[in-house]
C-alpha cells in the first residue's frame, strides 16, 4: 500500500469514527425516550478501481423487530381496554357499597330497615318517625345518585369516543404525511430514522384506541389495517365516523337510534355489532362496552331494586288508607315502565313535611285524613314484614327469590364480581404487555453500558487511524530531508 493510500484510508476511518461516535451519543441521549430505537452506522468499502481506498458510511440503520413490535402493540390495545373497564367497575363497586358500615346503597337500605324496626317498637315516638323518614329519603337519594352516576358515565363514554375518533383521524392523517415524506427521501439517513420513530409513536397511540396491524410497503410507506381487516391507511388515510349525543337519557341506546355507532365508509366498526369489521379491543372497545352494555345493565339492576322497593311498600294489603293500585311511601315520579326508574323514585309527598305532607302518615297511612292512635304499629309492622319477605325477581339480569336486603346484597355481589373479574383481566394483560415490551426493548432499545463499550472501541479505532496519519507524516518528512 502506498503512503497516499494509507493516508486516504486513515482519513476515511477518522470520518467514520466521528460519525459512529455521534450515533452513540444520540443513542445514549435518547435511551429513555419513548419509541426511540437503537441506531447504528452501516459501513462499506470505498473502492478506487478494483482497489480498496478506505471505509465509508452507507447509511444509518434502526434496530427493529417487527414481530415483537406487532405483538406488543396488540397487547397495548388489550391493556387500554382492560384498564378502562377495571377503573370504571372499581368506581361503581365502591359507590354501591357492600357492607352495612359503608356509605353506599347497601348501607342506606340497612339503616332504613333498622329505622323501620325501631319505629315498630316505638310508633308513638316522633324521633323514631323522623329517623325513619330520613332513612327512607336517604335510600331514594342514593338510588337517584347512582342512576345519575350511570347516566354521567355513559355520557362521558360517548364524549370520549368522539374525542378518540377526532384524535385517531388526526393521527391517521399524520401517518399518511410521514409516508409521503419518507417516500421522497433517503431512508438510510438520521433524519429518516427520526421520522420513522415518530411514525411508530403515532401508530402505538392509535393502537391504544383500536387494535391495528402495520404492513410495510414500497418506498418506506406503511399500510394500517384493523385486526379485523379494515384498511385505515392505504395510500390515503380513511376517516372514522361518529356522531356524539347532545342529550343523554337513561333510555338512549344504539338500537333505538339515539346513540351513534362507529363507521369507516359503509363498514360498521362498532364493538358488538354483527359486522365482520366490528372491533374487539382497545379504548373504543371499552368505551362502547361501557356505554351500551355494562353501564346499561347496571342501570337496569338499579331500576330492579327501585321497582322492588316501590312494589313491596305499595301492596294494597299494607295500607288500607290508600286507593287500590296507588303508590305507598315510595312513588315513581315519571312514566311507569320506562327505563331509569332508579333516577325517578321519590318519597310520597303525603309523608314528607318538606313537600307539604305530614310525618305521622308513615304510621297511619299515606291516605289518612287525620292522625290516628300514636301507639298503633300495625301499618309499620306490615311495611317491615314486606321489606323482609322473600319475593321472586326475574328482571334486570337478576333471577331468584330475595328479601329487600338480599336483593341489594346480590347486586352488590354482582358488581364486586365484575370489578374483580376486570381487575384480573387487567393484571393478566398488563403482565403480558410488560413482558413483551421488555423483550422488544432488549432487541431494539439502548443499553447504555453496551454503548459505552462501543465508544471505547470507536476511540481505539480513532487513535489507530490518527496514528497511521502521524506515521505517514513522519515518513514524508524523512523523505523530504533526503
Amino acid at each position: 500500500m502506498s503512503i497516499s493510500h494509507a493516508i486516504n484510508a486513515a482519513q476515511s476511518g477518522l470520518r467514520v469514527s466521528g460519525l459512529r461516535a455521534d450515533i452513540v451519543a444520540t443513542n445514549v441521549a435518547n435511551a429513555s425516550t419513548p419509541g426511540y430505537v437503537r441506531r447504528s452506522v452501516l459501513l462499506g468499502e470505498t473502492l478506487v478501481g478494483s482497489r480498496t481506498n478506505g471505509v465509508a458510511s452507507t447509511g444509518i440503520s434502526r434496530s427493529e423487530d417487527a414481530a415483537l413490535t406487532a405483538q406488543r402493540r396488540s397487547l397495548s390495545s388489550d391493556v387500554a381496554q382492560a384498564s378502562l373497564l377495571s377503573s370504571t367497575w372499581q368506581v361503581l363497586s365502591s359507590r354501591f357499597g357492600d357492607t352495612a358500615d359503608g356509605t353506599g346503597l347497601f348501607s342506606k337500605l340497612s339503616k332504613f330497615e333498622s329505622a323501620l324496626s325501631s319505629a315498630v317498637a316505638s310508633p308513638e315516638s316522633g324521633t323514631q318517625l323522623s329517623a325513619l323518614l330520613n332513612s327512607a329519603k336517604a335510600v331514594t337519594q342514593e338510588l337517584n345518585n347512582l342512576s345519575g352516576l350511570v347516566r354521567q358515565q355513559r355520557a362521558e363514554a360517548d364524549r370520549e369516543i368522539a374525542d378518540g375518533v377526532e384524535f385517531v383521524n388526526s393521527a391517521l392523517k399524520q401517518v399518511e404525511d410521514y409516508n409521503n415524506r419518507l417516500s421522497g427521501m433517503d431512508r438510510s439517513t438520521s433524519q429518516a430514522a427520526a421520522l420513522i420513530d415518530e411514525r411508530q409513536r403515532i401508530l402505538d397511540t392509535i393502537a391504544e384506541y383500536l387494535p391495528i396491524d402495520v404492513t410495510p410497503r414500497n418506498n418506506g410507506k406503511v399500510d394500517v389495517v384493523t385486526r379485523e381487516g379494515v384498511y385505515l391507511v392505504a395510500g390515503t388515510a380513511q376517516q372514522l365516523e361518529f356522531t356524539p349525543s347532545n342529550v343523554f337519557s337513561a333510555s338512549a341506546t344504539l338500537e333505538n337510534g339515539n346513540l351513534s355507532g362507529l363507521r369507516v365508509g359503509d363498514l360498521d366498526l362498532t364493538p358488538g355489532a354483527s359486522s365482520y369489521a366490528a372491533i374487539s379491543s382497545g379504548m373504543f372497545g371499552a368505551l362502547f362496552t361501557l356505554r351500551d352494555t355494562d353501564l346499561s345493565a347496571f342501570g337496569e339492576q338499579l331500576d330492579t331494586i327501585a321497582q322492588d322497593l316501590i312494589s313491596r311498600l305499595s301492596d294494597d294489603s299494607i295500607d288500607p288508607t290508600k286507593l287500590p293500585g296507588e303508590f305507598g311511601i315510595y312513588v315513581d315520579t315519571g312514566t311507569p315502565g320506562e327505563t331509569g326508574l332508579a333516577g325517578r323514585i321519590a318519597l310520597n309527598a303525603s309523608i314528607d313535611p318538606g313537600q307539604g305532607g305530614d310525618i305521622w302518615r308513615l304510621r297511619d297511612g299515606v291516605g289518612a285524613a287525620s292522625e290516628g292512635p300514636q301507639g298503633n304499629s300495625t301499618l309499620l309492622t306490615a311495611m317491615h314484614n314486606a321489606i323482609r319477605s322473600v319475593n321472586t325477581v326475574n328482571t334486570g339480569g337478576i333471577q331468584g327469590k330475595f328479601s329487600m336486603s338480599e336483593l341489594v346484597a346480590h347486586v352488590a355481589s354482582l358488581t364486586g364480581q365484575s370489578r374483580v373479574s376486570n381487575e384480573a383481566v387487567l393484571s393478566s394483560a398488563s403482565t403480558q404487555h410488560d413482558l413483551m415490551a421488555q423483550a422488544e426493548l432488549s432487541e431494539t432499545g439502548v443499553d447504555v453500558d453496551e454503548q459505552m463499550q462501543e465508544l471505547l472501541l470507536i476511540e481505539q479505532a480513532y487513535a489507530a487511524n490518527a496514528r497511521v496519519i502521524e506515521i505517514a507524516n513522519q515518513m514524508l518528512q524523512k523523505l523530504m530531508e533526503i
